[in-house]
């Protein structure tokens, strides 16, 4: 089969040398139509034409012209071009015809929260102009999740109390609604504060669950823990939600923000998240303008990449069709012989 008429069909053949076949067929056709002449042949021309004289010069007998052409003459080559055309496909589905079709891709994704700090602190205009923290993270955190389709993310906001926005999940498009509404918490209200160990806990609790082969946790703040103190034992503080992190299989990736000196603020202290970061196999960023977050949240892109297998394409059998012609077209060839139309060829 040549590449052109393989093109064509829109098929590989993965037994080519089976075409031979059509020679045998071919040659089979042509010697029984040699021998299929009837037995008893028509009677001579002229009786057909014009009849035969009596013995004493009377009326001609038997005249009339030419035989009438009936259906039943009409489709007697039918049953001879239906068995040639079903032994042609059936040597075609012999030759075994294939196509190419890419094999489902196996992705082994990953389960990602994105842990944002929403407290007042948040506010400030240090890493951008005219721009403020959340304004230059929740930007980072958009581009982040456009250019991992394949990973389950979720959204967790935190101020003094954790909020799950949103599980971990596929529909991008629902996260970065979500994502895009999220606003700081009333300054110097109820909730405003930073529970790191909280959050820090609360992520893991709902990355506990997951098939996922890797379990992270991207957490950004511009705050320090000053919730877990001394004078709230109650509370969970970093270093515990970090044992919890270990015993649930998930890394947590901290990123501090913050230049300082904004409205007289100033720089994080980094040690506890970069603390939380370490003890659970990830690790820390320090991010001061807006180039430098997006910075960090590339090298988490680089270094948790979810696990995609080479395309593949693998061959299809497509033999099903044209051996299905073939049973039509010989069943239909052998009936209609039966019902006295034609002979095969």
């Amino acid at each position: 089969m040549t590449p052109v008429a393989a093109t064509l069909l829109g098929v590989d053949w993965r037994t080519p040398a089976a075409f031979a076949l059509l020679a045998v067929v071919v040659g089979a056709l042509v010697a029984r139509r040699r021998r299929g002449a009837p037995a008893v042949r028509f009677a001579p021309g002229p009786f057909l034409d014009g009849g035969v004289p009596t013995p004493d010069g009377g009326a001609r007998v038997g005249g009339g012209g030419a035989l009438p052409t009936t259906a039943r003459t009409r489709l007697a080559i039918l049953p001879g071009v239906l068995g040639a055309l079903g032994l042609a496909a059936l040597v075609a589905a012999i030759a075994r015809p294939s196509a190419s079709e890419p094999e489902p891709l196996r992705v082994e994704g990953i389960d990602l929260l994105l842990g944002l700090d929403v407290s007042s602190s948040m506010t400030a205009g240090d890493l951008a102009a005219g721009r403020t923290r959340l304004d230059v993270a929740r930007a980072a955190a958009l581009d982040f999740v456009r250019a991992r389709p394949h990973d389950r993310i979720g959204l967790l906001t935190f101020a003094r109390f954790p909020d799950l926005a949103c599980p971990p999940t596929l529909d991008h498009a629902a996260l970065r609604t979500i994502l895009a509404r999220v606003a700081t918490v009333r300054g110097e209200g109820p909730e405003d504060a930073t529970g790191i160990g909280t959050a820090v806990a609360r992520a893991a609790q709902a990355l506990e669950r997951s098939p996922a082969r890797s379990k992270v946790v991207v957490l950004l703040t511009d705050g320090e823990e000053n919730v877990a103190l001394s004078t709230a034992p109650g509370e969970i503080a970093p270093v515990h939600a970090a044992q919890l992190c270990v015993a649930l299989g998930v890394r947590v990736y901290a990123v501090a923000i913050g230049a300082g000196g904004a409205g007289g603020r100033r720089a994080v202290d980094p040690g506890v998240v970069a603390d939380v970061a370490k003890r659970t196999g990830g690790e820390f960023f320090r991010a001061t303008d807006a180039d430098g977050l997006a910075a960090a949240y590339a090298r988490i892109d680089a270094l948790e990449r979810t696990a995609i297998d080479t395309p593949r394409q693998v061959p299809v059998d497509r033999f099903g069709p044209w051996l299905a012609v073939a049973l039509v077209c010989l069943v239909a060839a052998r009936v209609l012989e039966a019902a006295g139309v034609g002979g095969a060829p």
